[in-house]
């Protein structure tokens, strides 16, 4: 009688981060709504201008800055009355660094410019290696999946294992398993207060697979 095995097989790798995305916002606030949108470009200009220098020292591989909003609220105050109006205008800069030293310095600098928000910091690899890197990973996890379905099928006193389905998690054709993640990457975040220096050291990108299997065995 054939024994069918069903298994998922699972495989992970760790690279050191190769880019680094920052939001920022060039963020101004007033009494005046003219005033602050024309104080928010003046602090954008040079933060943009000096992305574009980064570029041609190979430091940045992309930025752009195309969201901007201007708007308006009354805060309240201390004795629970709505205040004067305060308008707001925020025009906000993407940029990704390859080169961290001068990411840190970056940053160091704009951290300390009034009018500047640095509102995040994801690390990750490039594009094209993520490919390389997930391929690799995509065999380990075949790989994991064919050694567990051996595993089971010696314990049966069964011959050698022949591959049938494979798929994502929760795809196998029949009854669905439990479905899990088909790809996840751990993506460090940066500490950036309190240091009078900055000094950024990401932590290991994690790409991870799965993958479902199914097998027959005599």
């Amino acid at each position: 009688m054939t024994l069918e095995i069903t298994v998922r097989g699972s495989a992970a790798v760790r690279h050191p981060a190769e880019t680094a995305a920052v939001t920022m916002a060039a963020a101004v606030e007033g009494a005046e709504k003219a005033e602050v949108f024309a104080d928010a470009v003046a602090v954008q200009e040079p933060l943009c201008s000096q992305l574009r220098e980064l570029v041609e020292l190979g430091a940045v591989t992309s930025w752009s800055s195309d969201q901007v909003r201007v708007f308006s609220h009354r805060p309240w105050d201390e004795s629970g009355k709505r205040g004067a109006m305060v308008h707001v205008a925020r025009v906000e800069v993407d940029a990704e660094f390859t080169d961290f030293e001068r990411l840190s310095g970056f940053l160091d600098y704009w951290s300390g410019i009034d009018g500047v928000e640095i509102t995040g910091l994801q690390w990750d690899v490039t594009q094209k290696n993520r490919r390389i890197y997930e391929a690799e990973v995509r065999k380990a996890a075949v790989d994991d999946a064919v050694l567990k379905a051996q595993i089971y099928a010696n314990a049966l006193r069964r011959g050698k294992v022949i591959a049938e389905q494979i798929s994502d998690p929760g795809m196998l054709s029949g009854p669905p398993g439990d479905p899990g993640p088909r790809l996840m990457a751990k993506l460090a975040s940066a500490d950036m207060g309190g240091a009078p220096s900055l000094d950024l050291s990401p932590d290991e990108i994690i790409i991870h697979v799965e993958v479902d299997a199914r097998f027959r065995a005599e």
